[in-house]
């Protein structure tokens, strides 16, 4: 059986993610470790890394992932901006080492006019100082595909191999899919051939050994929109066949499998998503 998810609020304290989690029958999760649209947030507190790592124990919730803050843009040309994307980058990896978690997922950036080849070299510039910056971690940066709105990169499979090729440590670079993204990007996922050609885009290009965590949405908009509006599963124009292609696919049950979907307070409609899901493991 794949592993499935959501991301979780940690409001009160990151290790309440798990009560949070495991209330809406989750087996893996995304959280964020700090304010994910501020610049500077409070450290961790040791005494909540030590609850964290206690409330793991008592849970079967793995592998555990964080999103970066939406801020950061390691391609942008603007010194200061890139600065300041760095350092807070440098903070995400530190505070998922401290938690053990299996890594950042992140946005690659916007070169805005500068064009894909500089935004490329920009980001594997930024991600080599982070690197350096954090040696020895075991916590993976995650670049998560795109849906190519606006400027951003990551897009399509191309740039995405092209920022792991030219880091200093490409061990350390591994992708997020994001289903929402990857089909307003363009490529198909609901039938069988489409869906088979796209992964085997993506083996090409990246290497499916590289694809360590998927983002499971529904898109609000059709094939190619280049509009990133995530829906519940099966109620956009992805549909349940095209989730049902990467969860009927033995290369991916290992690989955790998380919503990214609108809720409300009461979290039932992660509740109704992972009903969904686990629905078409055998159907």
């Amino acid at each position: 059986m794949p592993r499935f998810g959501a991301h979780v609020s940690v409001a009160g304290g990151v290790s309440k993610a798990f009560d949070r989690a495991e209330s809406v029958g989750c087996d893996t999760m995304q959280i964020f470790t700090r304010n994910n649209n501020r610049w500077s947030s409070k450290p961790l507190d040791p005494q909540e890394i030590q609850r964290w790592y206690k409330r793991w124990e008592q849970s079967e919730i793995r592998p555990i992932v964080s999103h970066a803050a939406y801020l950061i843009n390691l391609a942008s040309s603007d010194e200061a901006l890139w600065q300041k994307s760095i350092d807070a980058f440098v903070d995400e990896l530190e505070r998922a080492e401290a938690l053990g978690l299996m890594g950042v997922v992140l946005h690659p950036g916007s070169p805005k006019e500068d064009g894909e080849a500089y935004g490329i070299q920009r980001i594997a510039q930024a991600l080599d100082i982070c690197h350096q910056r954090t040696p020895g971690f075991k916590t993976l940066t995650l670049l998560e595909t795109t849906a190519g709105t606006g400027k951003h990169l990551g897009y399509r499979f191309e740039q995405l191999a092209a920022m792991r090729a030219a880091v200093a440590h490409p061990e350390r670079v591994a992708m997020c899919f994001d289903t929402c993204h990857v089909f307003a990007a363009g490529y198909e996922l609901r039938t069988p051939e489409g869906y088979a050609q796209t992964m085997a885009e993506f083996d090409r290009h990246i290497g499916l050994d590289l694809l360590k965590c998927f983002h499971f949405n529904d898109s609000k908009f059709d094939l190619g929109s280049r509009k990133d509006r995530h829906e519940h599963i099966g109620k956009g124009f992805i549909g349940l066949d095209g989730f049902r292609h990467i969860i009927q696919d033995p290369r991916f049950q290992d690989v955790p499998m998380i919503l990214e979907t609108p809720k409300s307070k009461d979290l039932h409609e992660d509740v109704e998503n992972l009903a969904v899901l686990r629905g078409l493991v055998a159907h």
